[in-house]
């Protein structure tokens, strides 16, 4: 259906915002196949156990600077 992915993205969103916490950026890139490979690794490895601890920055870019991309992960506060 479509818009799911959206409402389920909304909330863990409001899970969020209750929880004290920073985003913490781990990775950027400008190559989407990088970035893939990058999140296939964090989740071999273990790093992230919830995927809603994960969020995805695309900024805006042009033909002169190419779109990069962010991985960013959730760390609540008082955690190492």
């Amino acid at each position: 259906m479509p818009g799911q992915r959206k409402q389920s993205r909304e909330r863990a969103q409001r899970r969020l915002r209750d929880v004290p916490g920073r985003w913490e950026p781990l990775f950027s890139t400008r190559d989407q196949g990088e970035l893939k490979e990058y999140l296939r690794r964090l989740h071999a490895e273990g790093g992230v156990t919830d995927p809603e601890y994960v969020r995805i920055d695309m900024f805006c870019g042009r033909l002169t600077h190419p779109t990069p991309h962010r991985v960013s992960v959730f760390v609540p506060e008082g955690a190492a």
